[in-house]
């Protein structure tokens, strides 16, 4: 849990994980493009790459391979963990 809480705690790998929420399963090209367009972020490819490899430790991104292209696709399954832990209850 302390990788996910790490991952999302900085606001370039939140604004990484919205635009794979927007648009999945894209390249580091991508999502440097998209961030520069939508977030103003002026990171640098090897810069949101290391992003990106936190998010993949944390369980939040996965890749896959397709030819010379490495695609991001968002798994939200490790914030299950969080909730489990601090379930949300209605209030009375």
């Amino acid at each position: 849990m302390d990788a996910v809480f790490k991952a999302i705690g900085d606001p370039t790998r939140r604004a990484v994980l919205d635009e794979l929420v927007d648009r999945d399963g894209q390249t580091l090209f991508e999502i440097c493009s998209r961030l520069t367009m939508k977030h103003g972020l002026t990171s640098s490819r090897q810069a949101i790459s290391q992003h990106l490899a936190v998010l993949e430790e944390a369980g939040l991104v996965t890749t896959r391979r397709e030819g010379r292209y490495k695609f991001h696709h968002l798994d939200t399954t490790p914030l299950r963990s969080i909730l489990e832990r601090w379930p949300i209850r209605e209030q009375p």
